[in-house]
C-alpha cells in the first residue's frame, strides 16, 4: 500500500446493534471473560452469527461502564488485505481511531512501513507496542473475517504481537477457519478464550425467541424443535427457513421436508461454501457425502485416489470450519452438518455423471463403501451401502450373515425397509427374500395376517424351486415363523407342531433359526406348565444364541428364564435374568425388553418398592406399545392398576383396568380376559362389594381368585374346598407360586374358622417359602385379616424378624417383639389419602364437597370413608372425629 493511497474509513465501521438481535447473555459473559486473556477467537462456519454477536458485544462495551475499556477498534478484513504493509497500515489506523487523545499514536510505525527501505515487520510492531504501552485505558481490537488472510507473513506478525501484547490491548478475531497462529501455546498458557459453532448455535429457547419475536411466525414448540434439530441451531439455516415460510399455509409440511436441497439453502451454501473450494476439495466433499460417518481410511477406500490423503483432507476441513463435526476426541470419526450433507447429496444426485471435472460412478462409490465396512466388521453399514448400490446378491449375502442374519443382531429396521422396497417379481425369483421378509416382520411384531400372506407367497415360490437342502431349509424356516406367530394367539399345540416340523427341515448348521425354534418349544412347555422342560429348552436357547450373536433370541430366552425363576419363587435370580435382558437390549432399549421391565415391576411390587415398580411398569408399557400383535401393553396396565390401588388411587385403577380390557377385546386376546376379571375382583373387594367380587371371580375361572372372594364373603367351606383341590393339583406339578398363593389363603381360612394352631403351622410353611425371596405384598394384599394373623405369629415367635418386616409394611410398629399400641394405635394405619379425607370430615365437609375439593369421584370418597370407619372401629362421622382426636390423628 503506497503512502499516498487513501484509507477506506468504512473498514473501521462497527456494525450497529440490530433491533432484532436476540439477547444471548451466556455468550456475552464468555466474551466479557475473554477480556482477562490476550485473545478471544470466535471461529465457526458461515452463518453462525459471529460478526453479529461480536458487534453487539462491543456496542454494549461502548455504552456501558465496563471496567477500564477506553475504546473499541474494529477492522473488517477482505482479500486485498493479504499484503503485509496494507494490513499493518489499516491495523495502525484502526488503533488511531480510538486513541484520538494520543495525536502522535502510530506515527512512527507508519513512517517505518512506508520508508523507501522498510524494516522488518517485527521492528514495526515493536515500535507500535512501545507506543501502546503509553496509552491509558484498555483497548479491544476486533479483526473481523480473518479467514480471508492467507499470507504467512501476516500470521507471523500477528503471532509476534500476541507474544508481546501490552496488557492494555485485547485482541478479538472472528473467522470461518482457525487462523495459523500459535493457538496450542496460547491454550497451554491460558491466554485464549474460544467460542466455536457448538457455543454459537441457537439453543431451543433462543430458537423459540427467534420465531416468536423476530420472524413473526406462529410455530408450535414441536415445529420449532424439529427445525432446531434439523438445522442443529445453525442461525443462517433458521433464518432461511423463516424466509421460506413467509406467506405459506402448509408450514407443517414445509418443516417435514426442510432439507439442504431447499432452494434458499442451496443458493446460500453453494455460493458461500462449496464454490469457494478447490476442485479437489469439491470432489472430495461430493463423493464422501454418501457416508453418514467419515474417517480417513474409509474415505480413502471410497475415493481410491492415492495422491490425496483423506485424513489430511478431513483435518483441513475441520480446521477451516467447513461444516464438519468431530464425533470423538481422537478426531478419527466425523460427520457433515445435516443441511450441508443434504446439499452435497443433492448436488451429487443432480450431476452424478460429471462433477468437478471428473466422472462419478455413484454405484461404485457405494460398493467400495460397502466393501470397507464389511472388511471392518460393520455389517449394518455394509448392508446399507450394498442396497444403495442395488447390488441384490451382495445385500442378501450380508443380510444372511455368517450364520446369523442381521435382523437377529438388532438391525431389523433397515433389513425390513429394504425387503419391503423390492418388487414381488424379484422375490418370486429368489424365495429366500420372501422368507427373510416374513422373518424380520415377525421379529418386529407386525400383524399376523400380513406375514401369513408373505409366507404363502414364499411357499408358492418354493414349489417351483428344485428340491435340495436349501429349499428344505427355507421350508423349515417358514414352519419356524408360523410357530412364532402362533404364540400371541395362545395356540400352543400349533406352536409345538410347527416347531417340530421346523427342526425336521432346517439345515443342521442353521443355528439362528434352530435357536429360535428351541425358544418357541420352550415357550410352549412353559405355557403348558411343564416348567422343567421349559427351563432346559430356554437355557439351551440362551447358550446358543449368545454364542452365535442372536440378540433377539437371547433377549427372549433370558426373559423366559426370568419368568420361570419368578414362578419358582426365586425372585433374586429372576431379577438377574431381567437385568441381563436390559443389558442385551441396549440403550435406547429395544422394544423386546418390555417383558423384562414388566417382570421387574412385578418383583419390585412384591418387595413393596412401589416407585421402582411403577418406573419399570411404565417403561414396559412404553416399549410394548412400539410392538404389534402382543398382549404385553394390557398386562403392564393391569399391574399399574394394582400399583395405583395400593397407593390409594382407586379411580386411576378403575380407569387403567378399563383401558386394558378394551385393548384386549379390540386386539383379540380372549385368553387374557381372566386376568382382567381377577383385577376387577380385587378392586371390588377393596370397595367392600363382595357379591360383585364373587361374580367376577367366577368369570375369571381362577381358583385362587374364587377362593379369595368366597373367603371375604364369609363362605369359608367353599373357599377351603376350592383351595384344597387347587393346591393338590399345583403341588403335583411343582408350581411353587400357585402353591404359595393357596397356602396363604388356606391359613386365613383356618384362622377365620378358629383353627389357630393349624393356621399358624400353615402360615409358617408359607413364610419359609417366601422369606428367601423377600416376599411382602403377597401378604399385605390380603389386608387386615393377614395383619392380625401375622401379629399373632410374631407374638408367638414365628420368624420374628421376617414377620416384623411384614407388619412394618402393613404399618404396624413393633416394640420388643410385641405390637405397640402406644406407637401405632391402629393395626392397619390410615393411608395418606384417608388421612386427608379424615381431616376434611373433621372440617365439616360433606362427601360431595370432599369429592369436589380433592377432584375424585363420590364413590372413591365413600370407599375411603368406609375404610376409615373400619380402621377406627366406628360407624358414624361424629364417632370417627372423636376417635381420631383421641388417637391424635388430627
Amino acid at each position: 500500500m503506497h503512502k499516498s493511497e487513501h484509507i477506506l474509513s468504512t473498514k473501521f465501521y462497527i456494525p450497529p446493534a440490530r433491533p432484532e438481535f436476540i439477547l444471548r447473555p451466556r455468550l456475552i459473559e464468555q466474551l466479557n471473560n475473554g477480556l482477562h486473556h490476550r485473545l478471544t477467537l470466535v471461529s465457526a462456519p458461515v452463518g453462525f452469527g459471529k460478526t453479529t454477536l461480536v458487534s453487539e458485544w462491543v456496542n454494549r462495551l461502548r455504552l456501558e461502564d465496563t471496567g477500564n475499556v477506553q475504546g473499541v477498534a474494529w477492522l473488517s478484513l477482505d482479500e486485498n488485505d493479504n499484503e503485509p504493509v496494507r494490513f499493518l497500515t489499516y491495523f495502525i489506523h484502526a488503533l488511531k481511531q480510538v486513541c484520538a487523545k494520543n495525536v502522535d499514536m502510530g506515527k512512527s510505525p507508519l513512517a517505518m512501513l512506508h520508508s523507501p527501505q522498510p524494516p522488518s515487520l517485527e521492528n514495526v510492531l515493536t515500535s507500535l507496542i512501545n507506543e501502546l504501552v503509553e496509552v491509558s485505558g484498555e483497548i479491544v481490537f476486533v479483526l473481523d473475517d480473518y479467514h480471508v488472510i492467507e499470507t504467512p507473513a501476516i500470521d507471523d506478525a500477528l503471532g509476534f504481537l500476541l507474544d508481546h501484547l501490552p496488557s492494555n490491548l485485547h485482541l478479538v478475531i472472528t473467522s470461518r477457519a482457525d487462523p495459523s497462529l500459535p493457538l496450542p501455546r496460547l491454550r497451554a498458557r491460558g491466554q485464549v478464550v474460544e467460542l466455536r459453532s457448538a457455543d454459537l448455535r441457537f439453543t431451543f429457547e433462543e430458537t423459540v425467541e427467534f420465531f416468536h419475536h423476530i420472524s413473526g411466525l406462529e410455530l408450535s414448540s414441536t415445529e420449532i424443535a424439529a427445525l432446531e434439530n434439523r438445522t442443529e441451531g445453525w442461525i443462517a439455516g433458521l433464518k432461511l427457513a423463516a424466509l421460506s415460510m413467509q406467506g405459506r399455509e402448509d408450514i407443517s409440511r414445509f418443516i417435514e421436508t426442510f432439507t439442504g436441497s431447499h432452494r434458499y439453502i442451496v443458493d446460500y451454501l453453494v455460493e458461500e461454501v462449496l464454490l469457494r473450494q478447490t476442485e479437489v476439495i469439491q470432489y472430495f466433499l461430493l463423493c464422501t457425502s454418501i457416508l453418514d460417518r467419515l474417517c480417513g481410511p474409509l474415505c480413502d477406500a471410497v475415493l481410491q485416489n492415492p495422491s490425496v490423503s483423506s485424513q489430511e483432507t478431513l483435518e483441513y476441513l475441520e480446521q477451516t470450519n467447513l461444516f464438519l463435526v468431530p464425533l470423538d476426541n481422537e478426531r478419527h470419526w466425523y460427520r457433515y452438518h445435516h443441511l450441508f450433507a443434504d446439499l452435497l447429496r443433492h448436488r451429487l444426485q443432480r450431476d452424478v455423471s460429471h462433477s468437478a471435472g471428473k466422472d462419478v460412478d455413484l454405484t461404485a462409490l457405494h460398493i467400495r463403501a460397502s466393501q470397507w465396512y464389511e472388511e471392518n466388521d460393520m455389517a449394518v453399514e455394509a448392508f446399507q451401502h450394498a442396497t444403495l448400490a442395488n447390488d441384490i446378491e451382495r445385500a442378501e449375502r450380508i443380510m444372511d450373515g455368517d450364520g446369523m442374519p442381521l435382523q437377529y443382531r438388532g438391525a431389523a429396521l433397515p433389513v425390513m425397509q429394504w425387503l419391503e422396497s423390492l418388487p414381488a417379481e424379484m422375490k418370486n425369483a429368489r424365495p429366500s427374500l420372501w422368507v427373510a421378509q416374513a422373518s424380520v416382520l415377525t421379529m418386529a411384531g407386525k400383524p399376523v395376517d400380513g406375514i401369513e400372506e408373505i409366507l404363502n407367497a414364499a411357499e408358492t415360490a418354493l414349489q417351483d424351486a428344485q428340491p435340495n437342502e436349501t429349499v428344505r431349509n427355507h421350508i423349515g424356516h417358514v414352519a419356524a415363523i408360523r410357530a412364532m406367530l402362533a404364540i400371541p394367539k395362545n395356540q400352543i399345540e400349533a406352536v409345538i407342531e410347527e416347531s417340530r416340523r421346523a427342526l425336521e427341515y432346517l439345515h443342521p448348521e442353521n443355528l439362528s433359526v434352530r435357536t429360535t425354534t428351541a425358544w418357541t418349544l420352550g415357550f410352549a412347555y412353559q405355557t403348558k406348565g411343564e416348567r422343567a422342560a421349559a427351563v432346559e429348552a430356554h437355557t439351551k436357547a440362551l447358550e446358543i444364541s449368545k454364542a452365535s450373536g442372536n440378540t433377539m433370541i437371547s433377549i427372549a430366552a433370558a426373559t423366559s428364564l426370568g419368568q420361570l425363576n419368578e414362578a419358582d419363587t426365586r425372585l433374586y435370580q429372576a431379577v438377574e435374568n431381567y437385568r441381563d435382558v436390559l443389558q442385551l437390549a441396549g440403550e435406547p432399549s429395544l422394544p423386546a425388553a418390555c417383558e423384562a421391565h414388566l417382570g421387574l415391576a412385578r418383583i419390585y411390587y412384591e418387595w413393596d418398592d412401589l416407585d421402582t415398580a411403577r418406573k419399570h411398569g411404565e417403561l414396559g408399557l412404553q416399549l410394548a406399545q412400539q410392538l404389534e400383535n402382543i398382549d404385553t401393553p394390557a398386562r403392564c396396565e393391569l399391574l399399574l392398576a394394582r400399583l395405583k390401588l395400593a397407593q390409594g388411587d382407586a379411580d386411576g385403577a378403575i380407569e387403567t383396568i378399563t383401558h386394558a380390557e378394551q385393548f384386549l377385546l379390540q386386539n383379540s386376546f380372549p385368553h387374557r380376559m381372566p386376568q382382567v376379571e381377577a383385577e376387577k375382583a380385587v378392586l371390588s373387594i377393596h370397595f367392600g362389594d363382595f357379591s360383585q367380587a364373587v361374580e367376577q371371580a367366577k368369570k375369571s375361572g381362577l381358583p385362587v381368585v374364587q377362593a379369595r372372594a368366597a373367603l371375604v364373603s364369609g363362605n369359608l367351606s367353599e373357599a377351603w374346598d376350592v383351595l384344597a383341590s387347587h393346591r393338590q393339583m399345583v403341588e403335583a406339578n411343582d408350581w411353587k407360586d400357585e402353591t404359595l398363593k393357596a397356602m396363604i389363603l388356606q391359613s386365613l381360612v383356618l384362622h377365620a374358622q378358629g383353627e389357630n394352631e393349624q393356621a399358624m403351622g400353615l402360615l409358617e410353611k408359607a413364610l419359609s417359602l417366601t422369606e428367601p425371596g423377600g416376599y411382602i405384598h403377597s401378604f399385605v394384599d390380603e389386608g387386615d385379616a393377614m395383619a392380625r394373623l401375622l401379629t399373632e405369629a410374631n407374638a408367638q415367635g414365628v420368624k420374628p424378624e421376617y414377620t416384623g418386616k411384614l407388619l412394618n409394611a402393613f404399618g404396624v410398629r413393633l416394640l420388643n417383639g410385641m405390637v405397640s399400641s402406644a406407637v401405632q394405635p391402629l393395626i392397619t394405619p390410615l393411608s395418606q389419602r384417608e388421612q386427608e379425607i379424615l381431616a376434611l370430615i373433621a372440617g365439616g365437609l360433606k362427601n360431595k364437597e370432599i369429592a369436589d375439593q380433592m377432584v375424585i369421584s363420590l364413590n372413591t370418597v365413600l370407599y375411603h370413608t368406609k375404610n376409615i370407619y373400619s380402621k377406627l372401629g366406628v360407624n358414624k362421622r361424629t364417632q370417627a372425629i372423636l376417635k381420631a382426636q383421641e388417637l391424635n390423628l388430627l
